[in-house]
C-alpha cells in the first residue's frame, strides 16, 4: 500500500544572504515524504529564488499531481520543473535503497578575509586544501589581491572562485593582472568568470587560469565537452534536474577527464545530507560545494554533523497535501 505526503516549510535565515538582487529572509520549500510498504523515504524541492525557472507555488502545484501519480500507480509527469525532478528523484531512489548512507561531508571552507581563520579550518581536512571564494561582487581589483594573498599565505592551498558571469571581458582582466601568475595553476576553476561563455573561455585563454561551468550547465541544449581551457563542471541538482540527468552529466564529465563538484542551492539540512551522500556515492574522492549550513538559523529533520542549529521536525512543518492509493 502506497501513500505519500507533502509538507511546507519556511526556514529563517542568516540576514547577511543575498541572492543576486533580494536579500533572502527565509528559505521556502517542499517535503515529499513516499511509502510503499514498510518503506519509506524523504525528497526535497527547494525553488531558489533569482535562479530557478519555477516559482515556489508553481513546484507545490506539480508536485501535487506527480505524487497523485504515483501513490495511484499512474504514468508519471516526464515534462518536470527541474527542483522537482530532483526532489521526486531523490525520494524514489532512496525508496528503492539505492542512495548509500555514507555521506562526504568535507566541505570547501569560505574565505572570510582572514588566512589565519582558513588555515586553522583548512588543517582539520583530509587530502586536498580546498577553499573558495565568491567574487564578482565589488571591484575585480580587490577580488585579485584576496586571491593573490590567499594563495601567498597558504602555500598548499587551492582555491575555487565563483564569479557567477559578474565580469566584463575587462574586469576580469583586472582581477587577473593581480593574481601571481606563479599562483595561478593553484586556482581550481573559476565559475564562469565573464556575462558570456565564449568571453570566458577568452578570459581562460589569455590568463592561464582554467574555468569551470556552472549556469552554463543548465543552458538548454548543453553538451559536455572536452577544451583544456576548461577544468570542471559543477553540477546543482536543485537547479539542474533529475538524479538519472546528473548521473549521465557525471559519466560524460568522467569520460573527458573533466572534474564534476555536486554543489548545494541552499538546501536544507535535510536536502543537503542527501547532497553529499550522492556526492560520496559518485565522487568520493571530490570535496563538494556544501558549505551552506551556516546561512540558515535551523535546520530541518535530519542533522548536519557538528551543526549546533535547533532542528524543526516534520510534525511542525506545515502540511500541505496527502492521498492513499485507493484500492
Amino acid at each position: 500500500m502506497r501513500s505519500v505526503k507533502l509538507y511546507q516549510y519556511s526556514l529563517p535565515m542568516d540576514s547577511g544572504v543575498i541572492l543576486r538582487n533580494q536579500r533572502l529572509a527565509t528559505r521556502e520549500g517542499w517535503i515529499i515524504e513516499l511509502n510503499d510498504g514498510d518503506m519509506q523515504a524523504f525528497g526535497e524541492v527547494a525553488p531558489l529564488p533569482e535562479f530557478s525557472e519555477e516559482t515556489f507555488e508553481q513546484a507545490g502545484q506539480q508536485l501535487q499531481q506527480i505524487l497523485n501519480q504515483w501513490v495511484n500507480r499512474q504514468p508519471e509527469l516526464t515534462d518536470l520543473y527541474p527542483s522537482v525532478a530532483f526532489g521526486f528523484s531523490m525520494a524514489k531512489l532512496e525508496l528503492a535503497n539505492g542512495l548509500p548512507a555514507e555521506a562526504n561531508y568535507r566541505v570547501a571552507p569560505l574565505c572570510s578575509g582572514d588566512p589565519d581563520e582558513l588555515v586553522e579550518r583548512l588543517s582539520e581536512m583530509s587530502g586536498d586544501k580546498v577553499a573558495k571564494i565568491k567574487v564578482g561582487m565589488y571591484e575585480a581589483v580587490r577580488d585579485g589581491m584576496v586571491a593573490n594573498m590567499f594563495l601567498e599565505a597558504i602555500p598548499e592551498l587551492k582555491l575555487r572562485l565563483d564569479a557567477n558571469r559578474g565580469w566584463t571581458p575587462l574586469k576580469s582582466q583586472q582581477f587577473a593582472k593581480y593574481v601571481n601568475p606563479q599562483y595561478r595553476d593553484r586556482i581550481a576553476f573559476i565559475e564562469e568568470p565573464c556575462h558570456t561563455p565564449e568571453q570566458s573561455l577568452h578570459f581562460a585563454e589569455e590568463t592561464g587560469i582554467a574555468i569551470a561551468w556552472d549556469e552554463t550547465v543548465r543552458d538548454e541544449g548543453f553538451i559536455v565537452k572536452a577544451d583544456p581551457r576548461v577544468s570542471a563542471i559543477v553540477i546543482k541538482p536543485t537547479l539542474v534536474g533529475s538524479i538519472a540527468y546528473c548521473l549521465t552529466l557525471i559519466e560524460q564529465a568522467k569520460s573527458l577527464g573533466l572534474d564534476v563538484v555536486i554543489s548545494s542551492s541552499l538546501e536544507s539540512s535535510l536536502g543537503l545530507t542527501q547532497l553529499a551522500r550522492f556526492a560520496q556515492w559518485q565522487l568520493p574522492e571530490m570535496v563538494p560545494g556544501l558549505d551552506t549550513m551556516q546561512l540558515f538559523q535551523s535546520q530541518l529533520v535530519t542533522a548536519w554533523p557538528d551543526c549546533s542549529l535547533p532542528i524543526t521536525t516534520l510534525e511542525q512543518l506545515t502540511l500541505a497535501y496527502q492521498q492513499n492509493e485507493t484500492v
